[in-house]
């Protein structure tokens, strides 16, 4: 089993959050680093080197459902799985992006996807 850090549509309530349904919900999170959260459009994505802590969900996933999840996040041509520490002093997987894939998108100011806010 791994942990797996969801800021984004993988949320509780979000249009991809089927995919988590074998995996155990440990609750909510929030990253110990700081990122920047960018809006993509439909979905976010989350760059080291921020000010904001990024505010999601933590759960247990199988390999097959990891195997899924990287599946739908393009993983590794879009996004790139890093660990990452969460406020609660666990490790997490967490997908993220690079700087260059995300010039000119607006920044979510508040690091959460439920409750964005822009600049830029």
């Amino acid at each position: 089993m791994t942990r797996v850090f969801v800021y984004g549509t993988l949320r509780a309530g979000q249009p991809n959050h089927r995919l988590l349904r074998a995996a155990q919900p440990l609750g909510a999170a929030t990253t110990a680093a700081p990122f920047i959260m960018y809006d993509l459009g439909a979905f976010p994505a989350i760059v080291a080197g921020g000010t904001t802590p990024v505010v999601g969900e933590l759960y247990e996933v199988s390999a097959s459902t990891l195997q899924s999840l990287d599946r739908l996040e393009g993983y590794p041509r879009l996004y790139d799985r890093v660990e990452v520490s969460l406020t609660n002093g666990s490790r997490a997987l967490v997908y993220t992006m690079h700087s260059r894939q995300v010039v000119d998108r607006p920044i979510i100011t508040t690091g959460d996807w439920l409750r964005r806010t822009h600049r830029g």
